[in-house]
C-alpha cells in the first residue's frame, strides 16, 4: 500500500534557480497531501556558499545588520559573538505575536514550501542543516499552528512566520497529518518527538531568514487565485444552463465578435458558451420569436467574464514571479561578497494584485446575482414564479435570490482595497507597509461567496431547465444538467433548501462543475494566434 501511493506522490523539486510553476502548487491549493519536496546538489552548494560568507562575518566580528546587530528600530545595537544564537531565538519568539484563527493547513503548507524555496536560492545565509529539517518536517507532515492575522505585510510577514519558525524550535503548536487525511493537533515539541526531530537551535541570521519573507500572503494569495480560476470556468458553464433556462440566444457568442474585441479573455468566453452550447435544442427553439436582444446579464456575458479572465492572468502573472522571488532581508550576493539590506520583503505587488483579483470576482458574483434575478423573476423569464412548482403554495427559490444578493453586498464591502492603505510600525522605520496578508484574505473570502453564488445560479438554471426538459441541451450543459441531477433532484416542492444549495456550492467548489466541460475544452485564455 505505502509504495502503491508513492506512485502517484508529487515530488516539488527545489532547484535553486526560481523554477517554480504555479501549476506545482495546486494539489496543495485543494489540500492533497501527496506532495513532498527535495533539494538538488546544486540547492544545496547554493546554500552552502552564502552560509560561508555568513561564518566569515561572524568570525571577523564585523558590524552586519540582521547578522550582528539589533532588529528595526534597534538596528544600530551591536550583539556580542556570545549572544548571537539568543538573539535570533529572541527575535523569533517576541515576534510571535499573531491573532486570530488559525490559517488554512493548506495555506501553512504553501508558506512551507515557498519560505523554503526563497532559501535553497542562496541569497538568505541559512545553513544547509537547517533547511535540510525544514524539508524533512515538511515530508512527515509537520505543518505549524500560525494565527491568520497580526501581518501588515512589510518585513515580511513577521508576526505569521515567526510562528512557523517557533513551531520548529519546539515552541507553539504543531499539526501532524494522518495517512488517513486527519490531522492531530499538539504541542510543536510533541510532534517533533513523534517524527523523529528534535527542535532547531537558531544560529546567526537564520531567525532573520526564517521570518523576513512574503510567503505568508503568497499562500493565501495562490489559493484565492487556484480559487478563482476554477469558479471563472464554472460561471461560464452555470451561464451558458442559464442560457438555456431562459431560453436567450448564442449570438452574441460568436467567434468574430470576440476577433473584433481583441480580448483573449472574451475570446475564451465566447468558446467555453458556445461549445457548452453546441448542438441545443433549446437555442433552436429562439429562432422566429420576437425578443430582439437579451439582457445585459446574457449578452454581455462574454465581455464581463472575459474581463475577469484577463485579471485572473494578470495575477497568474504577478504570482508566478512571486512565488520565485527571494523576499529575505539584508540580501546576501555570495559572488562579490556583498550583504545588502533593501525592501524585498515589501508584499505591494501582491497585495495590488489581490485587490484586482477580489474586485473581478466582485464582477463575476455580481453578473452571476442577476442572471439568477432573471431566472426567478416570472416578469422577466416567464417561467413558473421563483421556479416554484407550484408559485404561491411554494416559495421556490425565492429566498436563494436573497442570499445570493446578500453575498454580493458583503463582497463589495470586502473589495475596499487594502493596498492603498498604510500605517506605521516599529517606531516609524517602517512607515510604509502593503497590508498585503489583508488583500489576499479579502480575495480568497470573496473568491468563497462567489462560489456560493454561483452555485445558487446554478440551482436555479438546473430548476429553469427542468421546466422544458423535453427540449435536448447542448453537448456541455447536458452534461451539467445530469451533474445536478445526480445530486440534487428537481424542485417538486418546498423542501428545507440549504442540502441543496451546500451540494451545488460543494459542486462548483470542488471543480465538479468546470471539469464536467472537459469536452467542451473550455478555456481560460485564448490568443488570437491559436
Amino acid at each position: 500500500m505505502r509504495a502503491s501511493r508513492a506512485l502517484f506522490q508529487q515530488v516539488i523539486t527545489l532547484t535553486g534557480r526560481r523554477t517554480l510553476k504555479l501549476s506545482e502548487f495546486e494539489k496543495l491549493c485543494v489540500n492533497e497531501r501527496d506532495v513532498v519536496v527535495q533539494l538538488t546538489n546544486e540547492s544545496r552548494k547554493r546554500i552552502e556558499v552564502a552560509r560561508e560568507l555568513v561564518e566569515h562575518h561572524v568570525k571577523e566580528g564585523n558590524i552586519v545588520y540582521g547578522l550582528t546587530t539589533g532588529f528595526g528600530k534597534l538596528k544600530s545595537v551591536a550583539i556580542e559573538t556570545k549572544d548571537l544564537e539568543k538573539l535570533q531565538e529572541n527575535l523569533v519568539l517576541s515576534h510571535s505575536c499573531g491573532v486570530g484563527p488559525p490559517m488554512p493547513i493548506e495555506e501553512v503548507r504553501i508558506a512551507q514550501v515557498l519560505r523554503l524555496n526563497g532559501l535553497v536560492q542562496g541569497y538568505s545565509g541559512i545553513r544547509l542543516e537547517l533547511v535540510e529539517v525544514m524539508v524533512r518536517l515538511f515530508n512527515k507532515g509537520f505543518v505549524p499552528w500560525v494565527p491568520c492575522k497580526g501581518s501588515v505585510g512589510a518585513s515580511g510577514d513577521l508576526a505569521p512566520l515567526s510562528h512557523m519558525a517557533a513551531a520548529y524550535m519546539g515552541h507553539g503548536q504543531a499539526y501532524l497529518l494522518q495517512p488517513d487525511g486527519s490531522h492531530t493537533l499538539m504541542p510543536a515539541r510533541d510532534a517533533l518527538d513523534a517524527v523523529g526531530e528534535k527542535p532547531v537551535v537558531l544560529q546567526a541570521k537564520e531567525g532573520l531568514a526564517m521570518i523576513n519573507g512574503t510567503e505568508i500572503m503568497k499562500s493565501t494569495a495562490l489559493v484565492a487565485l487556484s480559487r478563482a480560476k476554477n469558479v471563472a470556468l464554472a460561471a461560464d458553464a452555470v451561464a451558458a444552463l442559464s442560457l438555456e433556462a431562459l431560453m436567450g440566444t448564442a449570438t452574441p457568442f460568436d467567434d468574430r465578435l470576440a476577433v473584433l474585441k481583441q480580448d483573449p479573455g472574451h475570446r475564451a468566453t465566447s468558446h467555453n458558451v458556445r461549445t457548452a452550447l453546441e448542438d441545443s435544442d433549446v437555442l433552436l427553439s429562439h429562432t422566429g420569436c420576437d425578443r430582439v436582444q437579451d439582457a445585459y446579464s446574457l449578452r454581455c456575458i462574454p465581455i464581463v467574464h472575459g474581463a475577469v479572465k484577463s485579471a485572473i492572468h494578470h495575477v497568474s502573472e504577478v504570482l508566478a514571479r512571486e512565488i520565485n522571488s527571494v523576499t529575505d532581508n539584508p540580501i546576501i550576493f555570495p559572488d562579490t561578497k556583498e550583504i545588502i539590506s533593501a525592501g524585498h520583503f515589501h508584499g505591494m505587488c501582491i497585495s495590488m494584485a489581490m485587490d484586482y483579483l477580489a474586485l473581478s470576482l466582485c464582477t463575476l458574483a455580481n453578473i452571476s446575482e442577476r442572471r439568477t434575478e432573471q431566472l426567478v423573476n416570472p416578469d422577466l423569464s416567464h417561467l413558473p414564479g421563483f421556479l416554484a412548482s407550484k408559485p404561491g403554495l411554494d416559495s421556490g427559490y425565492m429566498i436563494a435570490q436573497v442570499a445570493s444578493a446578500s453575498l454580493c453586498s458583503e463582497n463589495k464591502v470586502l473589495a475596499h482595497p487594502a493596498s492603498v492603505d498604510t500605517i506605521p510600525t516599529s517606531a516609524n522605520q517602517e512607515d510604509h507597509v502593503s497590508m498585503g496578508p489583508h488583500a489576499a484574505r479579502k480575495a480568497r473570502d470573496i473568491a468563497e461567496n462567489t462560489e456560493h453564488v454561483v452555485a445558487i445560479e446554478l440551482l436555479c438554471a438546473s430548476q429553469g431547465r427542468s421546466f422544458h426538459s423535453e427540449l435536448s441541451g447542448g453537448r456541455g450543459t447536458r452534461l451539467l444538467q445530469n451533474l445536478v441531477r445526480s445530486y440534487i433532484p428537481p424542485l417538486d416542492g418546498d423542501r428545507y433548501t440549504y442540502p441543496d444549495m451546500q451540494l451545488a456550492f460543494q459542486l462548483v467548489r470542488s471543480g465538479a462543475v468546470a471539469r464536467s466541460m472537459q469536452n467542451c475544452s473550455f478555456k481560460l485564455w485564448y490568443e488570437f494566434d491559436e
